[in-house]
């Protein structure tokens, strides 16, 4: 597959989504959802492939890109779907999915308290046995020693971002309070001196 063709396949996906779906951890038989989904550029290949992907972002905009892109793959796709809801109240029964997807949005809280009711909304719509794809600023590499604190729980980084970090102890906290389970263990890319973004797989347990 040429290079340009692979790009269409899967669009502007994250790397550490892609892994998580050569290693089989989505299957067709899931409904998923990319919670802060944006464009759907992490959409794409489960859209080509026939997958129950579904996403909410507060962006109107966003929304209807999605769903633009969504039928421009799928011509009876339900855009519907796609729902324009911020992350902190989604029109989606309890337990409505088996998997969910949060990619750079949960570092957009505004403070602790912030975090944890985006939190609580996702797993309120996560089946037990669900999925949770987390991808968002971490403190690894020390980065906060160059970092300069804002508010509650958000800091300017160096590479001049304004984000809410997840702590190792804020991170222990959210295991303990949603009953999640490491899927694997859990990685922080760094950028050296500028920043560090953690990726975390976790089962919410039954």
């Amino acid at each position: 597959m040429e290079v340009n063709e692979l790009n269409s396949f899967l669009g502007n996906i994250d790397i550490y989504l892609l892994d998580q779906i050569l290693k089989g951890r989505f299957v067709k038989e899931m409904k998923i959802l990319d919670a802060g989904c944006g464009e759907g550029r992490n959409c794409i290949y489960f859209l080509h492939q026939g997958y129950q992907i579904f996403g909410c972002d507060s962006n109107p905009i966003a929304i209807q890109m999605a769903r633009v892109y969504a039928q421009t793959i799928q011509k009876d796709y339900d855009i519907h779907r796609f729902q324009k809801a911020s992350v902190e109240d989604m029109p989606f029964h309890n337990g409505a999915f088996d998997a969910l997807i949060s990619s750079a949005v949960l570092h957009f809280a505004r403070s602790e308290s912030h975090f944890f009711q985006m939190l609580e909304e996702m797993m309120r719509i996560l089946k037990p046995g669900g999925v949770f794809l987390l991808r968002m600023c971490t403190d690894a590499g020390n980065i906060l020693e160059n970092s300069f604190r804002v508010g509650d729980g958000v800091y300017l980084l160096p590479d001049g971002s304004e984000r809410f970090i997840l702590t190792s102890n804020l991170e222990k906290e959210m295991v303990a309070r949603f009953n999640l389970d490491y899927l694997e263990p859990a990685k922080s890319v760094l950028v050296h001196g500028l920043r560090s973004m953690g990726v975390f797989v976790f089962r919410k347990k039954s």
